[in-house]
């Protein structure tokens, strides 16, 4: 299930961004990229809406995730 961003709280929403980014380890190339930085283009991506915020009631767990890769019939 998708959740609205509009709908989370700006300090859970920062938490939730944080802890992915720092979950995901994403590779930013040779440059070291600080982690505010990473924030804010998680932060972007889920405000222009190339990302979404997806809570699994399986696991009972929020994640981050590209729009594209996201299939509700296989997420609910």
């Amino acid at each position: 299930m998708i959740i609205p961003i509009e709908q989370v709280a700006p300090e859970i929403l920062e938490n939730i961004i944080k802890e992915f980014v720092l979950r995901e380890g994403t590779e930013y190339g040779a440059q070291d990229v600080a982690i505010a930085d990473k924030i804010a283009q998680v932060k972007l991506q889920l405000q222009n809406g190339s990302a979404v915020l997806v809570y699994s009631e399986l696991h009972e767990t929020v994640n981050i995730m590209p729009k594209e890769h996201f299939n509700q019939d296989n997420h609910e």
